[in-house]
């Protein structure tokens, strides 16, 4: 006589699972609809935001500068972290459905991870560029050239392509034997990690302390340029002259504090503080919120994105009948 395998068993290989299941935004159907417009809204905001700041850096000359050369790319990364969470979200909304499949998890937990290493690894890159305009003026022109600038940025795209491969091969070659639950609106890494087997993820705890040190150290090296920079400014004998930097500076300042903020609230959090209600609020917090209030908060101060999303959008105008 034939045994059927335990529950367990099937499970015990992550092959064996053809879907995840989701944690719902709601318990009812009218709550889910509530979800899907306001998660649109947000979106559509996300879009329109980061959509007027690349336009608007591509077409104005003015703009063809280092330092808004990788507002560009921060704003392409914002992009696509924010369409890898709430299209999936907001189609399980609509259709009151919690289901993803493999190949649709992995591919989130890819695309997470490497637009939220690539983003760390420009902010850095960003903060580096205002220490050198600002303390080291006379050598701008030769450490920021354009092919400085061009590797710089390539550099943070590959380490973001290098992080996320690392992180979603070593967390799906794990055994998973507790079901297919993910207790998240999207696929991430510590909660298919919940499902593995007891003994199996200590090679991507590994993965993953080594990402939190270097995010640590990234942490540290703008910490650090910033004291410096704040020296610098105060030495100004000009008033407006310090005006016109810190309004270059506290955009940048204020979008890594957002950012650093969210991301290790969310995984660095005790797990007292750990529940499916808390862990949703917090992932929107981290995924969701900073690449909508990026293009919000670098637009405030700077006149000449100002002036160029003032172009842009004249430009648009006109071409309606």
């Amino acid at each position: 006589m034939t045994r059927t395998p335990s529950p367990t068993k099937q499970m015990s290989n992550s092959s064996s699972i053809s879907e995840f299941l989701l944690l719902p935004l709601a318990d009812t159907q009218q709550l889910q609809l509530l979800h899907f417009w306001l998660f649109l809204g947000i979106y559509l905001a996300a879009l329109l935001g980061n959509g007027l700041i690349s336009t608007a850096v591509a077409c104005d000359r003015r703009l063809h500068t280092p330092m808004y050369f990788f507002l560009l790319n921060l704003a392409l990364l914002d992009l696509g972290c924010i369409s890898t969470t709430l299209p999936k979200a907001m189609a399980n909304a609509l259709w009151d459905t919690r289901a993803i499949s493999y190949a649709g998890c992995a591919a989130q937990i890819f695309s997470i991870s490497f637009f939220i290493s690539a983003e760390l690894s420009l902010l850095t890159i960003m903060c580096y560029d205002r220490y050198v305009a600002i303390c080291k003026p006379l050598r701008y022109s030769t450490l920021m050239d354009s092919r400085a600038v061009a590797t710089m940025a390539a550099a943070a795209w590959g380490t973001g392509v290098l992080n996320s491969l690392l992180h979603t091969a070593s967390t799906f070659s794990l055994p998973l034997c507790q079901g297919n639950v993910v207790n998240q609106f999207f696929c991430e890494i510590p909660q298919i990690l919940k499902l593995s087997c007891s003994a199996s993820y200590l090679r991507e705890v590994v993965f993953i302390i080594l990402t939190i040190s270097l995010a640590f150290g990234c942490f540290i090296f703008i910490v650090v340029s910033y004291v410096q920079i704040f020296m610098s400014v105060l030495r100004m004998p000009s008033g407006q002259g310090r005006h016109k930097t810190f309004s270059t500076c506290l955009p940048h300042l204020a979008v890594v504090s957002l950012f650093v903020s969210t991301g290790a609230f969310a995984h660095l959090k005790p797990p007292s503080l750990s529940s499916p209600s808390m862990d949703l609020m917090v992932s929107l917090l981290y995924s969701v919120v900073p690449p909508t209030l990026n293009p919000i908060i670098y637009s405030m101060r700077n006149r000449e994105i100002k002036h160029a999303l003032r172009k842009v959008l004249q430009y648009v105008l006109f071409l309606l009948p």
